[in-house]
C-alpha cells in the first residue's frame, strides 16, 4: 500500500497488501513464461520469483542458505512433484536453518517468516467470476443512470452540501447533566454547598438510626473496614493507588463508600463525582444495589448505575457504578472527564481489553488532571504489575475473609464417592444436533490442545495412595470432557447427603449450560420445582433473568445455578455453600497469521480456580469439587492471558482513532502488555477495507459515525446504510439479532421439528432474513397476546426476542442522535420490505466477510480469501441446502473449532457484491474488475463493467454526502436509487466461475520483434505446416508436454478453442469449424509469446531456449 512503511521481516503480510519494492525478489531476466505474481495485483512477465525444482538435498541446502543471506528475498516456492513428495525431509532441513515451511495443494514454500494455512496467490482454484446480465434490464438500468447523471449537475451543485462538524452522543446525559448556568461562579458554589449540607445531614441521620447502626456494625466486620483510614490517607496523598484485596475483604462495596462518605463528611459531597467501573453488567447492577442498601437509600439517590440499555441515576447521584465500556463512551465526548473527581477501576486482574485500554487513557489523563484520583483494585496479588505501570504507585493489601472451604480434587471425589470413570461415561450429551461435539470427546491417538497442556503433569503424577479402582478411573480420565454425568452424580450426592445451601456449577459456555440444564430437568429430583430451583447465569441473558440467581428459594428448596465465569468475582450469592468447578472456560484466542478467531474451552488460571473456590465460603463454610486432578491444577498458569493479546482489535483501533490518540501502533505499544504487531496491522487493514480509515490511518467521515455507535464496525455500517436507503426496520432487527443470543432454539428431543420451524422463515437463503421474519411474527403475536404460543410452536426464545426488541429501540435512538434520521419511521422505511435491498445492505456491512459458492455434482463448496475451504454451522439455513442459486455468501462471523465454520450467512448476487462490497479496481483488460487486492476477479462485457463502476461511484458519493449533510433528502436521488434497486433485483446469477484464467496481454516489443506481415496467423510457417505444429515444436524443444486443446460450440454455431500449456490458458477467436478454431488458438498463443510479431526459424528456436530456461533456471 503506497503509504506503508516497510514492515519487519518477522511480520507476514498477505499478498494483496505487499509492495513490490518491499516484499518481492530481485528482478530476473526476461522470460517468455507468464505468471500472476504472488506479490502484486498486476500480471507480470518476469519469472516466478523464488521458484526452483531441486530434488537433491545438498542443492536445497545451498539454495536455502542463499535465501538466508539475501536481504530482500523472503521465500522460495516450488511446484515440483518431487519436492512435494520429499516435503517432510525438506521441511526438516528448513527448520534446522531457522526457516518456516508449508505444503499447500500443489506448492511447497520455504520462508523467513511464518506462513499462513492458506495462500490465495498460490491457489489455482481461486474464484474468477464471469458475470452475465440480461441485456433488456441492463438497458433499463442504464436509462435510469443516464437520467440521473443528466440532472445531477443542475440539481446538486458541488457547494450545496453543508458539512456537519459534530455528532452528538446519546450517552452524555448519563453523566454530568448540563444545568442552566448561574449568574456567577459564587452562585454555583452556594448551590453545591447547600446540596453538600443536605447530603451530610442525610448521611448522619442514617448512621444514627437503628437500622443504620446495625448496618455500620455489619460493615465493620469486613477486613476492608480495618483499613479505612489508611486507604483514605493514601488516596488523599497520592494521585494513584493500587488496592489488592483478597476474596471476601469487601473492597468492591466498601472502598467506593469510604471515599463517598469522607467527601460528604467534609462537606464536599455535591462537589465530588465518583465513577467505579466493573467488567460485567451484572456486577455493576448488583454492587450498586448493595451499596445503596447499605446506605439506607433507594437506588438513584447518591448511588446509581449505568449499563447498556438501562441505568438509574438521580440529581444527587455522586457514586456511579458502570461497565468499563460506558466510561470509554464518556471519554469519547469528554476527553478530560470534566467534573469527575475519582475513578475506581475494579477487577483489573481480569485484564479485559476494555480495562487495559482504559488504563492507557487514564495514565495519560492524569498529567492533564492532577487533581483526579485513580484507584485500581485487584482481587489477586499481582498488584505490583499495575503499580510499576503507574510509576511505582502505592499498594495497599487487604487480607480476605472467607469461611473455611474444603477442596476436593478429582482423585478425592472418586475415592470418597466410589464413582468410576470409563472412556464412554465421560462423553457429554449435547443432543443429536451437536454430534460433532460428542465425537470430539471420543479418545483418539492425536491429543487435543486442552489434553496436551496437562499431559506432562498427568504423566508425572503419583496416585499410589489411592485405591486401584480410583487409579484405574484416573488412567482413563478424558480432559476434553466437561463431565455431565459426574456433575449429575455429585449434585445427587450433595442433595441427599449434605446440609442446606445453594450449589454453583461453573461451566464453559451456553451450549454446556443449556445441554446440562435440559438433562437435569428430566431428572426426578432436579426437575421437581418443589425440591430444586434450577437456574442459569450467562452474560447474554437479560438483566432480570440474571437477577434471579440472587433470589432466596422457598424453604426446603435447594438452589442450583449453572454459570460461566461471570459468577467468579464481584457478586455474592448469599446461600451458595457448594461449588462444582469444571476447570475450564470458553476463551477466545485470535490467530492473527490466519486472521481467524478460535473460541475453544481452555484451562483456567490458578487465580480463577481460587476465585471459584472462594464462592463457596462467602457466607458460610463450604465445599468445592474440582473436576480435575490436583496435579493438573498445579500445571495451571498463574494468571489468564490478557484479552488484548488474544482477540481481534478492530473495535479497539477504531476507538483509539476516535479519541485522537495518534498512531494506533504507537498507542498500543504503551499498553501493560502490547498486542502482537501483526494483530494490530490486521485490524488497521480491516478498518481501511471497510472505509473507516483512509490510507494514512486518519478517521474517515464514515469512521467518525461508526466510532459513535457502541457495536462492531460492520454492524454500525449496516445501520447507517439502512437508514440512508430507507430499509432501516429489517436492518435494526438484523443488527440487534446479531448482538444477542440466537433466538432459534433446538431442543435435543425435537431437533427435526425445530429445524423445520426455522426453515419456514427462510425462503431466500439467508439466516439474517429468516431472523427478520421470525421477529416480525413475534411482534404480530405480541399485538394479539399470543407470544407464548407463537414462540412455543416455532421454537423461539422469548428472552432473546425481547432483547432484540429493546436493542432495536436503543439503536434507533442512537441513529436519531447522529442526525441521520429524524424519528419519522415511515421515512426510515420508505422502501418497505424490499428483500433485495435489505440483502444488499447486509452485504455492505458484512464485507469483506465473503466466500464463493462453487457447485459440484451433489453439493457445493465454500472458500474464503484467508481460509480456503470452509464449512457452514449446522444450524444455518444454508447448511440444509444442496444448492444455493447465488455465487456468493456474506457472513458475520467465522470461527475455528476443528475446521473453520461460518456461523450465519446471506447469499448475494454478483451485482450486489460489486455495488455494495468494497472498492473496485480495473483489471488489465476492458471488462475486468478486481476486489480485495485481486482475490476476487470479475469478467464481463466492457459496457456492463462501465455501468457497474459508474453506479458504484455514484452510490459511494451519495453515502458520503449524506454523512456530511444528514439533513440531505436522499429521495431526491430517486433515479440513482431506482437503477441500483433494479440491478440488484434483476441479477439472475447466470454467470459462472472459471479457474486459472490468464489475462492475455502482449509482452513489450523486444529484440524478437520484426515487422508484421500480411499472412494469416494460421498459415504455414517455421516449425511445421500450421500454427498447431509450430506451438508444439516450441514447447517440445523447451521440454514441456504437448499443449491441450479444449473446444466448445457457441450459440451462433461457431467454435472456440482454449489451448492450455505450462499452466497458461489462451483463448482463440470463434471460427466456423473445430479444426480452424484449434489453429487459431495456437496462433494466438504463438503471437502472444513473441509479443505480436511474425516469427522466423531463429525466433522459434530462441523462444524454445527461453522457455527451457524458465523451467530449469532457479533463483
Amino acid at each position: 500500500m503506497k503509504d506503508h512503511h516497510r514492515l519487519p521481516p518477522s511480520l507476514y503480510v498477505p499478498p494483496h497488501q505487499r509492495r513490490r519494492s518491499d516484499y518481492t525478489f530481485h528482478p530476473l531476466p526476461l522470460s517468455p513464461v507468464r505468471y500472476v505474481s504472488a506479490y502484486d495485483d498486476r500480471v507480470s512477465e518476469d519469472r516466478e520469483p523464488g521458484t526452483f525444482h531441486c530434488a537433491n538435498l545438498d542443492e536445497w541446502n545451498r539454495n536455502l542458505s542463499m535465501l538466508l543471506q539475501d536481504s530482500v528475498k523472503q521465500e522460495v516456492v516450488s511446484r515440483e512433484k518431487k519436492d512435494r513428495r520429499d516435503f517432510d525431509k525438506l521441511a526438516a532441513l528448513a527448520t534446522t536453518l531457522g526457516l518456516y515451511s508449508h505444503a499447500y495443494a500443489k506448492v511447497v514454500v520455504f520462508s523467513k517468516i511464518p506462513l499462513p494455512n492458506y495462500r490465495f496467490d498460490l491457489d489455482d482454484k481461486k474464484p474468477q467470476r464471469e458475470v452475465n446480465l440480461h441485456t433488456d434490464f441492463l438497458l433499463r438500468v442504464e436509462a435510469y443512470l443516464r437520467e440521473y447523471l443528466s440532472k445531477k449537475s443542475d440539481r446538486f451543485p458541488a457547494n450545496s452540501l453543508a458539512r456537519t462538524s459534530r455528532i452528538s452522543s446519546p450517552d452524555e446525559w448519563l453523566f454530568e447533566q448540563p444545568e442552566p448556568m448561574p449568574a456567577s461562579k459564587n452562585t454555583l458554589d452556594k448551590i453545591l454547598w447547600r446540596r453538600s449540607l443536605q447530603l451530610r445531614d442525610r448521611q448522619e441521620y442514617w448512621e444514627a438510626s437503628v437500622e443504620g447502626r446495625r448496618m455500620v456494625k455489619s460493615r465493620r466486620s469486613l477486613p476492608a473496614s480495618k483499613q479505612r483510614d489508611s486507604v483514605l490517607t493514601a488516596i488523599s496523598q497520592n494521585q494513584v493507588i493500587v488496592i489488592s484485596g483478597e476474596t471476601g475483604c469487601g473492597k468492591t462495596t466498601q472502598i467506593p463508600q469510604f471515599i463517598l462518605e469522607s467527601e460528604i463528611e467534609a462537606n464536599r459531597g455535591a462537589f465530588c463525582s465518583i465513577i467505579c467501573t466493573q467488567p460485567r453488567r451484572i456486577s455493576a447492577m448488583s454492587v450498586s444495589e448493595r451499596v445503596a442498601y447499605e446506605r439506607g437509600e433507594q437506588l438513584g439517590e447518591s448511588v446509581g448505575y449505568k449499563v447498556r440499555l438501562e441505568g438509574v441515576r438521580g440529581r444527587d447521584t455522586r457514586l456511579l457504578f458502570c461497565t468499563t465500556g460506558i466510561l470509554l463512551r464518556r471519554l469519547l465526548v469528554d476527553r478530560n472527564l470534566r467534573g469527575v473527581t475519582h475513578v475506581i477501576v475494579d477487577e483489573i486482574h481480569e485484564r479485559g481489553m476494555n480495562e487495559d485500554f482504559l488504563l492507557i487513557i487514564l495514565k495519560e489523563l492524569l498529567s492533564r488532571r492532577p487533581e483526579l484520583k485513580l484507584v485500581l483494585m485487584s482481587a489477586t496479588l499481582d498488584a505490583e504489575l499495575f503499580s510499576s505501570y503507574f510509576g511505582g504507585a502505592g499498594v495497599i493489601h487487604i487480607p480476605g475473609f472467607t469461611y473455611p472451604v474444603r477442596s476436593h480434587f478429582l482423585e478425592d471425589i472418586l475415592e470418597m464417592t466410589r464413582y468410576r470413570l470409563t472412556p464412554y461415561n465421560q462423553i457429554d450429551d449435547y443432543g443429536q444436533e451437536r454430534m460433532w461435539k460428542m465425537n470430539k470427546q471420543i479418545p483418539k491417538k492425536r491429543k487435543s490442545q486442552i489434553a496436551f497442556v496437562v499431559e506432562d503433569a498427568l504423566g508425572a503424577a503419583d496416585f499410589k495412595e489411592f485405591s486401584p479402582e480410583t487409579q484405574e478411573s484416573l488412567s482413563c480420565w478424558n480432559p476434553d470432557c466437561i463431565g455431565f454425568n459426574l456433575i449429575e452424580f455429585l449434585l445427587c450426592d450433595i442433595c441427599e447427603n449434605e446440609g442446606p445451601g445453594g450449589i454453583l456449577v461453573f461451566m464453559t459456555g451456553w451450549d454446556d449450560i443449556s445441554s446440562l440444564k435440559e438433562k437435569l430437568q428430566i431428572h426426578p429430583i432436579f426437575g421437581n420445582p418443589d425440591r430444586v430451583m434450577l437456574l442459569a447465569c450467562h452474560g447474554s441473558m437479560a438483566s432480570f433473568e440474571q437477577r434471579l440467581i440472587f433470589e432466596e428459594p422457598a424453604s426446603g428448596v435447594r438452589k442450583i445455578i449453572l454459570a460461566t465465569n461471570i459468577a467468579e468475582t464481584s457478586i455474592t450469592i448469599n446461600d451458595v455453600a457448594f461449588v462444582i468447578d469444571c476447570g475450564k472456560a470458553k476463551e477466545t484466542s485470535y490467530d492473527a497469521l490466519n486472521n481467524t478467531p478460535c473460541l475453544l474451552p481452555s484451562w483456567i488460571s490458578k487465580v480463577s480456580a481460587q476465585q471459584r473456590r472462594g464462592r463457596a465460603g462467602r457466607v458460610r463454610p463450604g465445599q468445592c469439587y474440582h473436576l480435575y486432578p490436583k496435579c493438573v491444577y498445579e500445571a495451571f498458569t498463574e494468571y489468564q492471558l490478557p484479552e488484548i493479546l488474544r482477540t481481534p482489535l478492530q473495535s479497539l483501533c477504531l476507538q483509539i482513532k476516535s479519541l485522537n490518540l495518534g498512531s494506533i501502533s504507537e498507542f498500543l505499544s504503551r499498553a501493560l502488555q502490547s498486542p502482537e504487531l501483526l494483530a494490530v496491522q490486521k485490524a488497521i487493514e480491516y478498518l481501511k477495507i471497510i472505509g473507516a480509515l483512509d490510507e494514512n490511518e486518519y478517521l474517515t467521515t464514515l469512521g467518525r459515525y461508526l466510532s459513535k455507535l457502541p457495536m462492531e464496525p460492520k454492524l454500525g455500517k449496516m445501520l447507517i446504510l439502512g437508514a440512508i436507503l430507507g430499509c432501516l426496520d429489517p436492518i435494526l432487527t438484523v443488527v440487534a439479532g446479531l448482538s444477542v443470543r440466537d433466538p432459534f432454539l433446538t431442543p435435543q428431543d425435537k431437533k427435526d421439528l425445530a429445524e423445520a420451524a426455522k426453515f419456514q422463515f427462510s425462503r431466500d437463503h439467508s439466516d439474517h432474513l429468516a431472523l427478520v421474519r421470525a421477529y416480525e411474527g413475534w411482534r404480530n403475536a405480541e399485538e394479539e397476546s399470543a407470544v407464548y404460543d407463537y414462540c412455543w410452536k416455532n421454537f423461539l426464545s422469548i428472552q432473546s426476542l425481547r432483547a432484540i426488541d429493546s436493542l432495536r429501540k436503543e439503536f434507533f435512538s442512537l441513529l436519531k442522535d447522529t442526525g441521520l434520521i429524524d424519528g419519522n419511521k415511515s421515512i426510515c422505511n420508505s422502501e418497505g420490505n424490499d428483500a433485495n435491498l435489505t440483502r444488499a445492505v447486509i452485504c455492505y456491512g458484512m464485507y469483506p466477510g465473503i466466500c464463493s459458492v462453487v457447485h459440484n455434482e451433489r453439493s457445493f463448496s465454500l472458500k474464503t480469501m484467508e481460509d480456503g475451504q470452509v464449512l457452514l454451522y449446522s444450524n444455518s439455513v444454508n447448511a440444509r441446502e444442496t444448492k444455493i442459486p447465488y455465487p456468493w455468501l456474506v457472513f458475520n462471523e467465522k470461527i475455528k473449532v476443528n475446521s473453520v465454520f461460518l456461523r450465519d450467512s446471506t447469499a448475494v448476487s454478483d451485482s450486489t457484491l460489486i455495488l455494495f462490497g468494497g472498492s473496485i479496481s480495473k483489471g488489465d483488460i476492458d471488462g475486468h474488475l478486481k476486489m480485495l487486492g485481486g482475490y476476487l476477479e470479475f469478467f464481463m462485457k466492457p459496457a456492463v463493467a462501465e455501468i457497474c463502476q459508474t453506479l458504484k461511484k455514484e452510490l459511494d458519493e451519495l453515502i458520503q454526502n449524506k454523512l456530511l449533510n444528514p439533513k440531505m433528502d436522499v429521495q431526491a436521488h430517486r433515479e440513482l436509487l431506482s437503477a441500483i434497486r433494479l440491478l440488484v433485483s434483476g441479477d439472475g446469477c447466470d454467470g459462472r466461475f472459471v479457474f486459472g484464467r490468464q489475462i492475455r496481454r502482449p509482452l513489450e516489443t523486444s529484440a524478437l520483434s520484426t515487422k508484421p506481415t500480411l499472412l494469416s496467423r494460421t498459415e504455414s510457417g517455421p516449425g511445421g505446416d500450421n500454427s498447431k505444429s509450430q506451438l508444439q515444436t516450441v514447447l517440445t524443444r523447451a521440454g514441456y508436454a504437448a499443449p491441450i486443446y479444449k473446444t466448445k460450440q457457441l450459440m451462433n454455431n461457431k467454435f472456440q478453442t482454449t489451448v492450455e500449456f505450462n499452466e497458461t490458458q489462451i483463448i482463440g477467436q470463434p471460427c466456423s469449424n473445430k479444426k480452424s478454431a484449434e489453429k487459431d488458438a495456437a496462433a494466438e498463443a504463438i503471437q502472444w509469446l513473441r509479443g505480436g510479431a511474425k516469427e522466423s526459424h531463429e525466433q522459434v528456436n530462441h523462444m524454445s531456449k527461453l522457455l527451457k530456461k524458465s523451467k530449469t533456471d532457479h533463483l
